[in-house]
């Protein structure tokens, strides 16, 4: 099983290389767009919102960043594993610290989204209790909005 632990300023590369491996599979069905994460700020999203990093053996192989969303919930803006590590628990062990996190919080649901052609991660979600709120399209890039009661 892997450690959670909060990210800290030293963990920046590590998450954009995660972000690379695990997103960067999708371009090709992307149509030559580019999922968010490939170009977040990493060091932002340490300094101003709650990011954890899932470690084995003392390496980041996972992360997650909830940020703040309305006063009942958070949005887990992005989630992400190593595609070596998939099938092993850490997405599963993000996923329900994203959970610990809001009721730690006093929220009551959780918010995310993902783009349409991640229907491998639209699954997921779906099997773990979030539902299917609406769907968007917004400059082109279409996106399915989740949203998971507690």
């Amino acid at each position: 099983m892997s450690e959670l632990r909060r990210a800290d300023a030293a963990d920046v590369p590590a998450l954009r290389r995660i972000a690379s491996a695990a997103y960067s599979p999708y371009l090709p069905r992307m149509g030559g767009q580019r999922p968010g994460p490939l170009d977040a700020d990493y060091a932002a999203a340490v300094a101003h919102d709650e990011t954890w990093v899932a470690c084995v053996d003392g390496d980041p192989v996972g992360y997650l960043v909830l940020t703040d969303d309305a006063p009942d919930s958070l949005v887990l803006d992005n989630v992400a594993v190593l595609p070596d590590h998939h099938g092993r628990g850490v997405g599963r062990a993000l996923l329900a610290l994203a959970e610990e996190r809001a009721a730690a919080r006093g929220r009551t649901r959780i918010r995310l989204f993902t783009h349409v052609t991640m229907v491998e991660n639209q699954a997921l979600y779906e099997r773990i209790g979030y539902v299917e709120t609406h769907r968007a399209t917004e400059g082109g890039v279409t996106r399915v909005f989740y949203e998971k009661v507690l």
